[in-house]
């Protein structure tokens, strides 16, 4: 049995609606429902009652629920007292951060942090999006750096939680060049010959973005998927190999275009999403690390500079 099962659990008896508390989960719903599923194997009974709207938990599943509200805040508590037995680790600020930015945009970040705020000790746990959404929720990491966009928005409370903006990245189409320094493919491609596709694999977030930037072209757009993978490092060295066209984030391509060994594959297709960072809102002065408070509070600043300098007609700096 798994406590994210609880946590689940939890949300579904207080919502009622098993897509509402897969949103708020951030999963989707038949990844939900499996979930609650398992948990009624592992209790031996049915917890939900399905047959009503909205739905209702079973006698067996009410017990459940007050046991669990218990059981989560004891494991809270529980940890917080072990975190709190030891000094050790209290300046380690800990990141979730998706692979992509984990790879392209979280080194070059720390980088300038060293300079304008001083040396950081840091702790990058790099994961899909869905996961790493999900460290911030269950307590398990400092900060969240994650992309957005206003069509796929996390769900989190803003009560909650709080956010700080720190660049733009654009995400465009990208392919080999070849020895005189042009396209291996150009988009828009033919019906009849449609061109190599290097795609995400369903679900990823950057996948959701090319899918949508795809519906949106102007331009009837052909393309035959002949790979896919969650992780744009991966798409990227099928790219460089010429084995197709990959929509990546500018950041993860610099070097590779300045080599001229990637292009772009044209078409007029590209996406802006802000890159934020996230953390939960703390319920008291002693509840955030000091060195991560010092951080985001130099966050918040550098922000309010920007925007300062935008109003007056300034350029402030951006993530790529």
């Amino acid at each position: 049995m798994e406590t994210k099962w609880l946590e689940d659990f939890v949300s579904l008896a207080e919502t009622r609606s098993f897509s509402r508390s897969a949103q708020l989960r951030h999963v989707t719903q038949p990844a939900f429902s499996r979930r609650i599923q398992a948990l009624e194997a592992w209790a031996g009974t049915d917890l939900v009652d399905r047959s009503s709207y909205p739905t209702r938990l079973t006698p067996a599943g009410e017990t459940l629920y007050s046991q669990s509200l218990e059981m989560l805040q004891g494991l809270q508590s529980t940890r917080a007292m072990l975190r709190g037995h030891t000094s050790a680790g209290q300046d380690v600020i800990e990141f979730a951060v998706p692979h992509t930015l984990a790879f392209t945009f979280f080194p070059a970040w720390v980088s300038s942090l060293r300079e304008k705020f001083g040396p950081i000790k840091s702790r990058l746990i790099a994961l899909n999006v869905h996961d790493a959404v999900l460290r911030l929720v269950e307590g398990s990491c400092d900060l969240l750096i994650a992309y957005h966009h206003d069509s796929q928005p996390f769900q989190l409370d803003p009560d909650r939680y709080e956010m700080v903006s720190l660049g733009q990245e654009v995400l465009a189409p990208f392919v080999r060049a070849t020895a005189s320094g042009d396209p291996e493919y150009s988009l828009p491609g033919r019906a009849g010959q449609p061109l190599p596709y290097l795609g995400y694999a369903p679900g990823a977030y950057l996948g959701r973005m090319v899918d949508m930037l795809l519906k949106q072209s102007s331009t009837a757009i052909h393309l035959d998927r002949v790979y896919e993978t969650d992780m744009a490092e991966g798409l990227k060295a099928m790219a460089l190999e010429g084995h197709g066209i990959a929509f990546l984030p500018l950041s993860a391509v610099k070097k590779e275009l300045r080599a001229k060994k990637l292009v772009s594959a044209g078409g007029n297709l590209e996406m802006t999403m802000d890159v934020r960072v996230y953390r939960e809102r703390p319920t008291s002065r002693e509840s955030a690390k000091s060195h991560a408070q010092a951080l985001w509070s130099y966050l918040q600043a550098q922000t309010s500079s920007r925007e300062k300098a935008a109003s007056r007609g300034g350029a402030g700096p951006a993530a790529r």
